[in-house]
């Protein structure tokens, strides 16, 4: 499930701001290194921290598996033809490159929120972006984080209470409707809880929130972080270097 558990991995022990530093720095080689011996490496990098984290690569695939038609189906898109050849493979090398590069930045963003409280992550955003606008995007991000494992949660309920009534023999159009429609219910009934809750003056605005700490872990994100943006940005320097 998309939502935090508790460890005392590497990970884990890692300030949530380093978490964000090394996931912009991923971001930004990634979409400079396209090619499929950059994302071999990128590969290698994601596959250890999700050991890092403690966690499968079965387990994070899971998670995410969701997207996963999503990003199939791009590469096949473009290279369908209406005529012969019907199939050019050779323009579905970079869809397929690009859809491969948003499932290990997905994978890695799983690995963020599994090993970040929510409250941490909150923090982090108060201290980025600082003022009102901060506090309301680390009130938006503290929402979405709590909502939406519950969310998940419903979908699942609503799927097993499907099947438990046999409607693993209705069609899959029939069954795609009914856990909509009944996923799509619960979240708007856990909507205007919300909005009464907070009508109620339930919840804070400006709470008090964790004291974040580097510590000696963090040491090791940072030089992770600094390795990724160098590698990002080192063809650029090299270009400009060798400028007449």
């Amino acid at each position: 499930m998309l939502a935090y558990a508790s460890g005392e991995t590497l990970v884990h022990r890692l300030d949530p701001r380093t978490k964000l530093g090394v996931q912009v720095a991923f971001v930004a080689a990634a979409f400079v290194h396209t090619t499929p011996l950059g994302l071999l490496v990128l590969t290698v990098l994601v596959l250890g921290v999700l050991g890092a984290a403690g966690l499968r690569p079965r387990t994070a695939f899971r998670e995410v598996r969701v997207v996963v038609p999503f990003l199939a189906a791009g590469p096949i898109i473009e290279a369908a033809r209406f005529g012969s050849p019907w199939l050019d493979l050779g323009d579905a090398v970079a869809p397929a490159l690009a859809s491969y590069r948003t499932l290990l930045l997905l994978a890695l963003a799983l690995t963020y929120v599994r090993t970040t409280p929510v409250r941490h992550s909150e923090a982090a955003v108060a201290w980025a972006i600082p003022g009102r606008v901060g506090r309301l995007a680390a009130l938006g991000v503290g929402l979405v984080f709590r909502f939406l494992p519950l969310l998940q949660a419903d979908v699942a309920r609503a799927r097993e209470a499907s099947s438990a009534r046999l409607g693993t023999e209705r069609p899959l159009r029939d069954r795609v409707r009914l856990v909509a429609a009944a996923g799509l219910g619960r979240a708007l009934g856990r909507a205007d809880r919300l909005a009464v809750a907070m009508r109620a003056r339930c919840l804070s605005w400006d709470p008090t929130r964790p004291d974040l700490r580097p510590g000696r872990a963090d040491l090791v994100g940072g030089a992770l972080a600094a390795a990724l943006v160098g590698w990002a940005f080192a063809p650029g320097l090299v270009g400009l270097l060798s400028a007449p």
